[in-house]
């Protein structure tokens, strides 16, 4: 198998089984028994679930790592361009993510936590707008792939700005920019379709790489 495939195929499934360990944390007990709609996804590391949390982020930070790795190995992207920059950033941001574990609201504020929370922020900004730009350059040729790429990335972009909005409300006179939508929803929304959005890049990859038709990157 040519490395540039094994390269893809390993990303693929990093990302994938990450997403499934997050997804076993909503179903089974007693992670369960947190609220998907008004709890973040974080809450998970504040249980006995944390173990599974910080290994599920660690293996789509490494996926996440691998694809971009990928782009670039396939020159589908140079290694210094902003794709590969905010690839990074989103990369990072997940093992900050890791390392500080959320606020723990009824102990108190706390540092790590807020470096926890500025750190998802950056991550939640820096794949959409990854993603958006890989789908242009990437697939050029490809309308089909770069649309549902793209749709995917405004998807994860909107639901920041759903946030932004409570933000702005809440400094307005507002109530709490947290309960200003289901929260929790809407993170989940933000992350799922952003992760979504680079496995399509790679399955789109694979398929355009087997069918010869992948657009290289100019030297």
């Amino acid at each position: 198998m040519a490395p540039g495939r094994l390269v893809t195929l390993a990303s693929l499934g990093a990302l994938v089984i990450g997403v499934v360990l997050m997804f076993a944390l909503h179903v089974l007990p007693p992670t369960n028994e947190i609220s998907p709609i008004r709890r973040t996804i974080s809450e998970y590391q504040l249980g006995p679930g944390k173990w599974i949390f910080d290994l599920a982020v660690l293996l789509v930070a490494a996926g996440s790592a691998l694809a971009f790795a990928a782009l670039v190995r396939r020159r589908l992207v140079r290694p210094l361009s902003a794709p590969v920059v905010l690839g990074a950033l989103w990369t990072l941001s997940l093992l900050v993510v890791v390392t500080f574990t959320k606020t723990d609201w009824t102990i108190g504020p706390s540092f790590g936590g807020v470096i926890h929370r500025y750190a998802s922020v950056v991550g939640f900004v820096a794949l959409p707008l990854a993603v958006l730009l890989v789908a242009r350059t990437v697939f050029r040729a490809a309308p089909g792939w770069r649309l549902l790429t793209q749709g995917l990335g405004l998807i994860s972009l909107s639901g920041l700005g759903l946030l932004l909005v409570g933000v702005a409300r809440m400094a307005a006179g507002g109530g709490p920019w947290w309960r200003f939508v289901p929260l929790g929803l809407v993170e989940r929304t933000m992350a799922t379709t952003a992760v979504a959005a680079i496995v399509v890049v790679m399955l789109g990859v694979l398929v355009r790489a087997k069918s010869g038709d992948a657009v290289p990157v100019p030297a």
